[in-house]
């Protein structure tokens, strides 16, 4: 296995929980600021964003921008 999958099947666990984490520090800001939202759309959305912003990360991944990070 290349040292690089290596590194990241050590450390999926820990990525996937900062995800989670970071997901649900959002989800409970936004319930402080609406507390009358619904909190079902509000994961939705939530995730929508999230989503978008991997989606342009994959992007500028795709097109070299840290091939040299």
């Amino acid at each position: 296995m290349p040292p690089e999958q290596q590194e990241i099947t050590k450390r999926k666990a820990e990525i996937a929980s900062e995800l989670r984490a970071l997901f649900e520090a959002n989800l409970k800001i936004a319930d402080w600021d609406i507390p009358e939202a619904d909190d079902q759309k509000m994961a939705t959305l939530l995730v929508e964003v999230m989503q978008e912003a991997l989606d342009e990360l994959k992007a500028d991944v795709a097109q070299g921008k840290y091939a040299t990070y």
